[in-house]
């Protein structure tokens, strides 16, 4: 059964240029990262640059416009940075990239090689459809701090991904529950690019179906599909 994923209105009306699409994926290998993994993020990191130009990932027209939807809910986009901005400051950096595992590196690649966010779930620990919305402020978020589980909740009126048992990403993009996460056992993944104006539509969709060709390549015989988000 294909899971169900939207946007609610009132993020809709809080961001009218955001524009995203999903890569569902079935039939999935994970593992400890690789080297194709590593090469991808390298490769990644120099077309980052190359995007870039010199600026700062804060002075591409798109951070820019994804700070102003951060600041349109609450949130200081300086303390609380999208996921494309701080993974764009970690592929700058000295350090570079880190490697987590081999489809969380692939879809990083993806991320800072378009300048986009991109989160990766396992369906298998989704209850529910996925859906965008503006949040209570009960909600339960799984997470971890100092090296301890917690669950935390978001601020009311936070833009969030949640399923039927609570929130999976906070703050639209900024950070992800432990519950849903993608881990070595993981088979089937959902995979969400995230575009906001000025980004034209036809830029997001070339790097979700790169995306899917590096699954494939990654993973053969898995099932990928790229999906509208309603």
């Amino acid at each position: 059964m294909t899971l169900a994923l939207t946007v609610s209105d009132e993020v809709r009306a809080l961001a009218p240029g955001f524009a995203p699409v999903a890569v569902e994926a079935h039939g999935l290998t994970n593992g400890s990262s690789d080297e194709a993994g590593s090469a991808m993020l390298d490769a990644a990191a120099r077309r980052l640059a190359a995007r870039l130009d010199g600026r700062a990932p804060h002075e591409h027209p798109h951070i820019a416009a994804w700070r102003a939807a951060y600041t349109a809910f609450g949130s200081k986009p300086s303390r609380t940075r999208n996921s494309a901005e701080a993974l764009a400051r970690r592929a700058l950096a000295d350090g570079g990239l880190p490697r987590i595992n081999r489809l969380v590196d692939l879809y990083n690649a993806i991320s800072v090689a378009h300048l986009i966010p991109v989160g990766g779930e396992d369906i298998a620990r989704i209850q529910g459809g996925m859906r965008l919305v503006r949040a209570v402020g009960d909600e339960p978020f799984d997470t971890v701090a100092g090296g301890e589980p917690v669950v935390e909740h978001p601020d009311p009126g936070e833009v969030v991904w949640r399923d039927d048992r609570g929130v999976t990403c906070r703050r639209w993009n900024w950070r992800q529950g432990v519950r849903t996460r993608l881990t070595e056992e993981t088979s089937d993944a959902l995979f969400l690019l995230e575009g906001m104006e000025p980004m034209a539509v036809g830029e997001l969709g070339a790097a979700a179906t790169e995306l899917a060709e590096s699954l494939a390549k990654a993973c053969p015989g898995a099932r990928i599909e790229i999906r509208d988000v309603l």
